[in-house]
């Protein structure tokens, strides 16, 4: 079959006809097929195809300024995440050393307390002391009083009647003890 095609294209290169230039009437019609398609695609196909990427291109800025605005308002949302996070840290801060101060006061007003108190309750103590003290002294003056007029008028072997007489007895002798304990301490 290949032999076939070459003595077919034997025969018409014989002809004087260049086999690499096709034949005029092809031209001519490839020509006119070709300026039809030209203005078909020039008229109809070029605004179309230049509608849709001028479209395509105005989306794409768009999304592009939308993406520059999403971004800014990311960084500044970001921004005033950050200050609220130092303020809240800074606000903690104060709160933390408020509430440390806070302790320290009560802690001193506590102690202050105490003391205050504690103060109050000795001072009491040694009032009841005293007190009690100076009712055991009179009871105790008073019954040796009596013990000892008693005694006396049993050793004399007489009762000794008059009572003002022997309590003041009595308390000359207290008294005397007294100030003998005190000019021993």
């Amino acid at each position: 079959m290949l032999q076939a095609l070459v003595t077919v294209a034997a025969e018409e290169g014989s002809e004087g006809g260049n086999p690499l230039l096709p034949a005029v009437y092809d031209i001519t019609w490839s020509l006119v097929c070709f300026v039809i398609i030209a203005f078909v695609v020039w008229r109809v196909a070029l605004p179309r195809i230049g509608a849709v990427l001028d479209a395509r291109s105005t989306a794409i800025e768009g999304n592009i300024a939308k993406a520059d605005e999403a971004q800014r308002k990311a960084e500044a949302a970001l921004e005033e995440y950050t200050a609220q996070l130092a303020a809240a840290r800074k606000e903690a801060g104060e709160i933390r050393e408020s509430a440390r101060e806070d302790g320290r006061k009560i802690v001193a007003e506590a102690k202050e307390t105490a003391s205050s108190e504690a103060a109050r309750l000795t001072a009491t103590a040694h009032t009841q002391i005293e007190a009690e003290r100076q009712t055991a002294l009179v009871s105790l003056r008073s019954e040796v009083g009596t013990l000892a007029v008693d005694l006396a008028g049993n050793v004399i072997g007489e009762s000794l009647s008059d009572d003002a007489k022997a309590q003041a007895v009595v308390d000359r002798f207290l008294a005397d003890l007294e100030a003998s304990e005190k000019a021993a301490k």
